[in-house]
C-alpha cells in the first residue's frame, strides 16, 4: 500500500487535507468523491468534521450532516457526539481534533477536515489562544439579555472595535465577546472578526482547498437546502431540542427558531447572509487554494482537486 497522495512522488509525510466552503455549497458529496480517488490510489482517507452544530446529536437535518448513505461510502468522524443540551466550545473542539488528526496520521490514514465554521477549522489546525470559559451565572445573565432585548440591540453594546468585525445577527459571538468583557478578560483576536487563519505554527503541514460559487448560483443551491431541511423534519427536530434542554451554542444553530415559525424564507436569508460572509472570509486568506465551483459535478470538483494536490506534494510545498 501506498503511503502517499502521489504513488509517483515518492515517501513522505502526508499533508492534511481541508475542504471549507460557504453553507449549501456541496463540501460533503466533493469530498466524498475525493475519497474515492484517493482509495484507489491505496490511502485511507477519514473524514473529520470542522462544523460546530454538527457537532450534536439530534440536530443532523438542521446542520446538513452527512447522511447514513454518505457515512458509509466514507467514514465521519466528529459529528454528533455532543449531548443537545451541553455547551460545547471551539477550544474544546480543536482538543478533539487534535487527537483524532494525530490518530489519522499514527495509523497511516489520511485526514480530511471538511466543514464551513471559520472558528473550528481554525481550531482543527492550529494551536489557538482561547480564553478561559467564564462563570455560569454571567453566561446566564448575558443569555437573558439577549433573549430579552435581542442580538441587534446587544451588538450595540459592544466597543467600536467589535461592532465593525462581528455581525448584528452572529449571536454568539456577541454573546461570547460580552462574556469575556464583563468577567474582566480581553477577547482573543480569534474574536474579532475571525482573526487571521494562517500562523507559522500549523501543527501539521496543511492543504487546505476553499470552494466557491457566484452568487445566483449558490443563492440556488441554498434554498433547495432549506426546502429539503424542511421536508426532512427540521422543525421536529427541533421541538425535541427544545424539549431535551438544547444548550445555547445548539441553539445557535441557523433556523433554530424559524422552522418551527414555518419562516423558511427567513431561514433562507440568513443561510445567504451566512454563506456570502463565509466566501469573502475565505477568500481573505493566505494559503488557500480557491476552487470556484461553477455548477461542476461533485467528481469534477474532486478531479480538479486531487490534481492541485498532486502539483503541491511534487513541489514539496505543503508546509
Amino acid at each position: 500500500m501506498t503511503t502517499g497522495l502521489d504513488p509517483e512522488a515518492g515517501s513522505f509525510d502526508r499533508p492534511v487535507i481541508a475542504v471549507f466552503g460557504p453553507t449549501g455549497i456541496g463540501k460533503t458529496g466533493v469530498v466524498i468523491e475525493l475519497a474515492d480517488l484517493l482509495r484507489a490510489r491505496g490511502s485511507r482517507p477519514v473524514a473529520i468534521n470542522c462544523d460546530a452544530i454538527q457537532v450534536y446529536a439530534g440536530l443532523e437535518v438542521l446542520s446538513g450532516a452527512a447522511s447514513a448513505e454518505e457515512s458509509a461510502r466514507l467514514e465521519h468522524r466528529l459529528t454528533g457526539f455532543v449531548p443537545i443540551d451541553e455547551e460545547y466550545s471551539a477550544g474544546r473542539y480543536g482538543e478533539r481534533a487534535h487527537e483524532e488528526i494525530d490518530r489519522c496520521l499514527a495509523a497511516e490514514m489520511q485526514p480530511i477536515i471538511v466543514g464551513g465554521t471559520g472558528l473550528y477549522l481554525r481550531a482543527a489546525l492550529t494551536d489557538l489562544d482561547f480564553r478561559p470559559a467564564v462563570p455560569d451565572a454571567l453566561r446566564e445573565e448575558v443569555e437573558n439579555e439577549l433573549e430579552e432585548r435581542g442580538p441587534e440591540a446587544m451588538h450595540k453594546t459592544l466597543p467600536p472595535e467589535f461592532q465593525g468585525s462581528i455581525h448584528p445577527n452572529d449571536r454568539k459571538r456577541i454573546a461570547r465577546t460580552i462574556e469575556l468583557i464583563r468577567d474582566g478578560q480581553s477577547p482573543a483576536p480569534d474574536h474579532k472578526g475571525g482573526g487571521e487563519l494562517w500562523t507559522a505554527d500549523l501543527r501539521r503541514p496543511t492543504l487546505l482547498f476553499g470552494l466557491v460559487e457566484g452568487d445566483e448560483a449558490l443563492v440556488e443551491r441554498i434554498d433547495a437546502r432549506v426546502e429539503a431541511m424542511a421536508v426532512q423534519g427540521a422543525a421536529g427536530e427541533i421541538e425535541r431540542a427544545i424539549a431535551a434542554n438544547a444548550s445555547r451554542t445548539a441553539r445557535a444553530a441557523i433556523g433554530f427558531p424559524e422552522f418551527l415559525d414555518g419562516d423558511l424564507d427567513r431561514v433562507k436569508l440568513l443561510h445567504r447572509r451566512y454563506g456570502r460572509r463565509q466566501m469573502t472570509w475565505m477568500r481573505r486568506m493566505a494559503g488557500v487554494e480557491i476552487v470556484e465551483r461553477g455548477g461542476r459535478a461533485d467528481e469534477a470538483i474532486a478531479d480538479e482537486i486531487l490534481e492541485r494536490i498532486d502539483i503541491q506534494v511534487a513541489q514539496r510545498n505543503y508546509s
